[in-house]
């Protein structure tokens, strides 16, 4: 049977300063709280909840740093650069915070020499792709952010988790008033929608995961305790093992089975590349140019059924703006997390339901 997951809202201000405050009362400096807290909520406004990011990672926050698995004040170490490339040590910090200054120098030498590549080796779990692709967008570039993660898919043919979910994010501006941002992972779900799906009682398509004998489910239950499937059959495996490739192996850093294998060690890898587009033609003619191909996207016959065509990152933008103005759904489970938490930190902000 079908089963309604409790929604509250809360006012976005009040999120964000809640936040931020759990974030310092961690023991966060308010630069490193700033961000982290930022992705958090960015995440929380553009995603749906049962992706499993956003806010209710708070806790996770505060006990990998409770535990050592991360470490606040770990240096962000430039190994070696030259005035478009860099290749930097995280020491296991902040991988919001890590991402951030990444994409930054990504972006300081697009500026320089038309494009600029950041790998990252001994990261952390960094939150979503398009809050590192997304930095870019302010500086008039086009962003590119992946990462590899824990093993979870299987490869092509088989039945145990090889690679990770190794998700990508692309950000680039357009006149429409909404960025064009791609943030996929490499697997048709996560476990974090199974989880969703399992909570309301329903089943899931076959081709997210298999059981641990290696059979398609549509069982979220029985998926929980297998692989999980690539998008588009082989081609997502494909995708996963090259992203591999481009951050942790060329990095120096953790690959394949390595990810989160030590529990006191994530060492994830990532790239982010800004590309510069005045380098190209002037920032308002290349918003022009992504306008008018969205009107072409836009204009195209519709299957039936559907009664409009989206780009990516449209309908995150509309939970943007909904949220905003609205006020950001939470699950009541989250809620009462992170509340608790809150009080278990010392935290004076508080988060009041919006009365609907």
């Amino acid at each position: 049977m079908e089963t309604a997951i409790d929604m509250a809202r809360v006012p976005l201000p009040a999120l964000r300063d809640f936040t931020t405050a759990c974030l310092r009362a961690m023991g966060l400096t308010t630069e490193q709280a700033e961000i982290v807290g930022g992705a958090l909520v960015f995440s929380e406004l553009r995603f749906h909840p049962g992706q499993g990011q956003g806010v209710r990672r708070l806790r996770s926050y505060r006990d990998r740093l409770a535990s050592g698995i991360l470490d606040a004040n770990a240096p962000f170490e430039v190994v070696k650069s030259s005035p478009a490339l860099a290749l930097v040590d995280g020491h296991g910090g902040l991988g919001s915070v890590i991402g951030i200054k990444a994409m930054r120098l990504a972006i300081a030498k697009a500026k320089t020499c038309g494009i600029g590549t950041v790998i990252v080796r001994n990261g952390t779990h960094y939150g979503s792709s398009a809050v590192h692709a997304s930095e870019a967008l302010a500086h008039g570039c086009i962003g590119v952010a992946y990462t590899n993660a824990g093993p979870e898919m299987a490869a092509w043919g088989g039945a145990s988790p090889a690679v990770g979910t190794n998700p990508w994010a692309i950000a680039a501006p357009s006149d429409k008033g909404f960025p064009v941002v791609l943030d996929i992972a490499l697997t048709t779900a996560g476990k974090g929608m199974m989880r969703w799906h399992a909570r309301e009682g329903r089943t899931m398509p076959l081709d997210w995961a298999l059981t641990p004998d290696g059979h398609e489910t549509d069982d979220p239950e029985a998926a929980m305790q297998g692989a999980l499937l690539g998008i588009g059959q082989y081609k997502g495996y494909g995708l996963s093992l090259m992203t591999d490739v481009l951050t942790g192996v060329v990095s120096g850093g953790g690959f394949g089975l390595a990810p989160y294998s030590d529990p006191k060690r994530q060492d994830v890898s990532h790239s982010f590349t800004a590309i510069d587009i005045d380098w190209f033609m002037p920032l308002a003619e290349f918003e022009g140019r992504m306008g008018r191909f969205i009107d072409e996207i836009r204009a195209g016959r519709k299957r039936p059924g559907v009664s409009e065509i989206l780009v990516p990152g449209e309908q995150e933008h509309r939970r943007l703006t909904e949220k905003t103005r609205d006020g950001v759904p939470l699950d009541r489970t989250v809620l009462d997390d992170i509340t608790t938490l809150g009080r278990e930190l010392g935290v004076r902000e508080t988060l009041e339901e919006i009365n609907r």
